[in-house]
């Protein structure tokens, strides 16, 4: 048995223990009274705050889902697009890969760009139904969440207090079910349409990549041969039938045409509005000339190629101008709109030219027709070839007969013998390439040769058309005294002609590149070539922007130059009447000037802070040499703004006199008595000693000289020229006639005669009138000059 003793420090540590816990325990009994014992009453009290805070959870989502099978999915749009893109797809791969028809490069570029297009749109379409998927399947999941939420759910064994909601409930688990099979079968209509989407998104990348190989190989083979020799080809071949081929052909054409209308129609309509304004303008015009009085300016015009309602010489006008407005355009619809312009064409020249000549205009269209269709079916065999060589050497033919009958007046001999080089060559290649196998050069150039004679004819009209217009314009504008009157008519027509020729060229430059499915390369390396980055030090620059920044200034200097002729100002000499105008005109010109630099300094993409660079630059230069320059640039500013004279003013500057014709930035321009034209640089009239004959008014005093005997009766002889004065036009009557003794000699006396006439323009004919009327009443007098 064991003996338990404690010891006395034993003791006292179990009697502390003891207190502690005795301690403990009255702390947690105080503690327990003033803590709320949760009773069941208490529990159902929170139930149902607990239960509505889920149903409005429940309530929200279902909300916000049938928000977003309603409204959030554009599957509509998809659907009604997606038919187009199929059938553009399936028609590009029955023609790459159904027929045994050569197909042209110019068509695998087009199908090229339509499977671009349809790819990006594809992937946009997988992007966003990949999206609608994603948030209707987590939508799903929240349907699912709640349905399987027994708080949710009713059933007879809730208690009291959730039985108040038993209705509710039910009518949330019925919303639940529909919700989630509206959302099951968006979800299963995303499904589908995302599957189809892929399917063709992986079939046009399979289609890119045999066309990428087709113009690789063509490529590769544009110069070898890709056919046997025309002499060792198969009379027909075994996939041989041209209803087949052509249709097969138009088919890809026409799906090629009908992308192409319905992605560029913003550039069509600029066409057409261009149009309509050219209608507008020449109808206008002609109703003017029918209100307009006889005049001979007018009468003497002769118009063959515009007429009073000019529907079709605009229609011709617009199928001209469209490669200009859609570069871009596939070459089957260029091939379009020459076919177009050929049938207008022939209706107009139906009654314009002679009948063998007409004749002669309906074979090059009946060339054009065939060559067009040979083209499109030709294959291998050695039928099709030889006829497509038969038709080149028709082309040939026709050509030399053209270039023989052509009015050296209607076109110019330089572009058309340019031109006539061209075409032949075209043909001849075409034949040898045909011969030697290499088909679809033969095809590009065949095609390319007949157009561009075609082309030619319709360029030509068109400048004759375009010249009518103008001169029209002009004529009526004469008659009227609007802006032609103002201006050099002869420089007009030449600068219009230059234009118009110019513009001719590059219209049937840029038909023969599309044409030779060169366009795309040009384009591309032109918009290389100006927007590629270039440093100059710290400064980046591009070949385009400096482009833009001349363009820009030079605009902006030829505007300034003829500003006064936009805003009514005449040419003026001292026949026509004379008026004061405004030094307002060179303020015009300097706020042009500026503002035409800071637009060229935007669009050029340069720098402001660089400016400071060039007026270093420009400081450096005004201390080197450019004194003068700035000098009388300066001057210019300053007598816009002091005035000391206006246009139309008399001014006299040292050894010279004249009107003022212009004020300009730097200089201004003085119109002598003799007619001479002179430049006088503004610092000059700034700082030399300038008198204004016409500052306040246009009066002068003007004095002459008479010798008369010394036996003359001076009362007598002052009488006479006060009356002959007086009935001179240009006197002023109510001012004083002076005659005054100037000499006295023993046989005569000198008279000064002073008279204030209304304008010093009129001084010499002034004279001129005086002493021819004073000379006849001397004589009829008795009075003696000397």
């Amino acid at each position: 048995m064991t003996d338990f003793r404690f010891s006395a420090t034993d003791k006292t540590n179990i009697f502390l223990c003891i207190c502690f816990c005795l301690m403990l325990n009255v702390h947690q009994a105080f503690s327990q009274e003033k803590t709320p014992v949760k009773t069941a009453s208490d529990t159902l009290v929170k139930t149902p705050d607990t239960l509505l805070f889920r149903i409005e959870r429940a309530e929200n989502a279902i909300s916000q889902i049938n928000s977003h099978n309603k409204n959030g999915y554009n599957l509509s749009q998809i659907r009604t697009d997606l038919p187009e893109i199929k059938a553009n797809v399936a028609e590009v791969k029955e023609d790459v890969s159904g027929t045994s028809r050569i197909i042209e490069i110019k068509t695998l570029l087009s199908y090229r760009s339509i499977l671009k297009d349809a790819q990006v749109q594809l992937s946009e379409w997988r992007k966003t139904l990949s999206d609608y998927n994603n948030n209707l399947r987590q939508m799903s999941g929240q349907i699912i969440s709640f349905s399987t939420d027994t708080l949710l759910s009713a059933s007879k064994l809730d208690t009291t207090a959730k039985q108040l909601y038993g209705a509710q409930l039910t009518s949330l688990q019925q919303k639940l079910q529909q919700t989630g099979q509206t959302t099951t079968n968006t979800l299963d209509s995303v499904g589908t349409l995302l599957a189809d989407v892929s399917k063709l998104y992986f079939e046009v990348n399979d289609l890119q990549t045999t066309i990428s190989e087709h113009l690789k190989i063509s490529g590769q083979n544009a110069f070898s041969k890709e056919s046997p020799y025309l002499w060792s080809a198969p009379l027909v071949t075994t996939t041989t039938n041209i209803a087949k081929l052509f249709r097969t052909s138009y088919s890809g054409q026409n799906r090629i045409l009908s992308y192409f209308f319905n992605n560029t129609w913003d550039n069509r309509v600029l066409l057409i509005v261009f149009g309509t304004l050219f209608f507008l303008w020449v109808f206008r015009n002609f109703k003017l000339i029918n209100k307009a009085p006889v005049n001979p300016k007018l009468a003497a015009l002769k118009l063959n190629y515009i007429s009073r309602f000019p529907l079709l010489v605009t229609l011709i006008v617009v199928l001209n101008l469209t490669p200009l407005f859609e570069p871009g355009s596939p070459p089957s619809y260029i091939q379009l709109i020459q076919l177009a312009l050929l049938f207008l064409l022939t209706i107009f020249f139906r009654n314009k030219i002679k009948p063998a000549q007409f004749k002669f205009w309906l074979l090059l269209v009946a060339l054009y027709i065939i060559v067009s269709v040979t083209v499109a079916v030709i294959n291998y065999g050695l039928i099709l070839r030889s006829l497509l060589i038969f038709f080149n050497l028709a082309c040939m033919y026709a050509g030399l007969v053209f270039y023989k009958k052509t009015d050296r007046r209607t076109i110019r001999k330089k572009y058309l013998k340019l031109m006539m080089g061209i075409y032949l060559l075209l043909n001849g290649l075409a034949i040898l390439l045909n011969i030697l196998g290499r088909i679809s050069l033969a095809k590009v150039f065949s095609q390319t040769a007949i157009t561009s004679l075609i082309q030619v004819v319709g360029l030509a009209v068109l400048v004759h058309i375009l010249s009518e217009a103008l001169e029209l314009q002009i004529r009526i504008s004469a008659c009227s005294e609007g802006l032609f009157s103002r201006i050099n008519l002869t420089k007009v027509r030449r600068s219009f002609r230059k234009v118009l020729s110019v513009l001719a060229v590059l219209l049937w430059l840029l038909v023969f590149f599309i044409n030779l499915n060169f366009s795309g390369t040009l384009f591309k390396l032109t918009e290389l070539v100006l927007t590629k980055p270039r440093n100059l030090g710290s400064i980046n620059y591009t070949l385009g922007n400096i482009l833009l920044f001349g363009l820009i200034i030079y605009i902006s200097l030829w505007l300034q130059k003829n500003i006064g002729i936009i805003l009514g100002e005449n040419s003026s000499d001292y026949a026509s009447k004379t008026e004061q105008k405004s030094s307002k005109l060179a303020l015009i010109r300097l706020i042009v000037i500026i503002v035409g630099f800071f637009i060229a300094i935007n669009a050029s993409g340069f720098p402001i802070d660089k400016i400071t660079v060039v007026l270093g630059a420009l400081s450096v230069g005004i201390g080197l040499g450019m004194q003068n320059i700035v000098n009388n640039f300066v001057s210019g500013i300053i007598l816009i703004f002091e005035k000391p004279f206006q246009i139309g003013d008399f001014i006299e500057l040292a050894d010279k006199k004249g009107k003022v014709l212009d004020i300009g930035i730097r200089a201004s321009r003085m119109l002598t008595l003799q007619g001479s034209e002179v430049i006088v640089p503004n610092g000059d009239l700034l700082s030399g000693r300038l008198v204004n004959w016409t500052l306040s008014n246009n009066y002068l005093k003007t004095e002459f000289l008479l010798k008369v005997s010394s036996e003359t009766d001076f009362t007598a002889a002052k009488k006479i020229i006060e009356e002959e004065v007086l009935k001179v036009e240009n006197s002023i009557k109510n001012y004083p006639v002076e005659v005054l003794f100037n000499t006295i000699t023993a046989d005569s006396i000198e008279l000064k005669v002073g008279v204030w006439i209304d304008s010093i323009y009129n001084e010499t004919s002034f004279k001129g009138k005086i002493l021819e009327q004073l000379f006849a009443r001397f004589k009829e007098q008795g009075i003696k000059m000397m």
